[in-house]
């Protein structure tokens, strides 16, 4: 993956995963690219720096989502290291952040990223919600990702809608100037009779390749196979 000389430590790469909205299956997608990079022998860390949405748990506050990312992480992350800034309200960020009185500090979102690069050779970044998530008043998670320079992976719930909100979504960020490497199509719902042309217009219009298409998961033990819809050897810059 990289042709870094050997007395170099190599960067680790990282993908930012997005979604066309919330509950869109932004968490099944970055599990399967987590499973899939493990499966190809590469050193393999999920962060999702915010989760608004916890539970209260004998370890403190934990977000399920994070849960499953440091599950099928191939190696050893403490959950605060997947996830350093927890949330209780099931909101957008900025409100959550606003009703506990814990400003986000975009500065410890990217001490965790930097963290983990040193620890894997690929990162898969989790966002919350869908590209413009609100972090405050003035600043979106959005912003923080362009100025990282991470490469985005789009998840599109595929239902009613999708096609718009997909190209709604390319066409911010490319706006961003970040690199658009490739999409994924998520059944988030049992495939009604239009769903080949939904597919068949996002494979024209998204400037990126598809990556992998998740079939409709009922059966929370279907998560452990996931990597078997995405085929990453298509990512573009990979």
């Amino acid at each position: 993956m990289n042709d870094t000389p050997a007395n170099q430590p190599a960067l680790a790469k990282v993908w930012f995963v997005t979604g066309t909205d919330t509950d869109v299956g932004k968490t099944v997608a970055s599990c399967a690219l987590l499973q899939a990079f493990s499966s190809a022998s590469y050193r393999v860390a999920g962060y999702k720096p915010i989760a608004s949405g916890s539970q209260i748990t004998s370890s403190g506050l934990c977000n399920s989502d994070a849960l499953a990312l440091q599950r099928y992480s191939s190696v050893s992350l403490t959950y605060p290291e997947v996830n350093p800034l927890t949330l209780l309200e099931p909101t957008s960020p900025h409100i959550a952040s606003r009703l506990e009185q814990r400003p986000i500090v975009v500065e410890q979102l990217s001490a965790g990223l930097t963290h983990l690069k040193q620890k894997a050779d690929i990162v898969v970044v989790e966002g919350a919600g869908g590209w413009f998530t609100p972090l405050s008043d003035r600043q979106n998670l959005s912003d923080w990702v362009t100025q990282q320079q991470i490469s985005v992976i789009l998840v599109v719930g595929m239902k009613l809608g999708c096609i718009n909100h997909a190209l709604l979504t390319q066409q911010a960020l490319l706006s961003a100037g970040v690199h658009f490497s490739g999409w994924i199509a998520n059944n988030i719902q049992a495939p009604n009779k239009h769903y080949s042309a939904y597919l068949e217009t996002l494979k024209q219009r998204l400037t990126a390749p598809m990556i992998g298409e998740i079939p409709y998961l009922t059966e929370p033990e279907e998560h452990s196979a996931l990597q078997q819809y995405v085929d990453i050897s298509t990512l573009s810059g990979f």
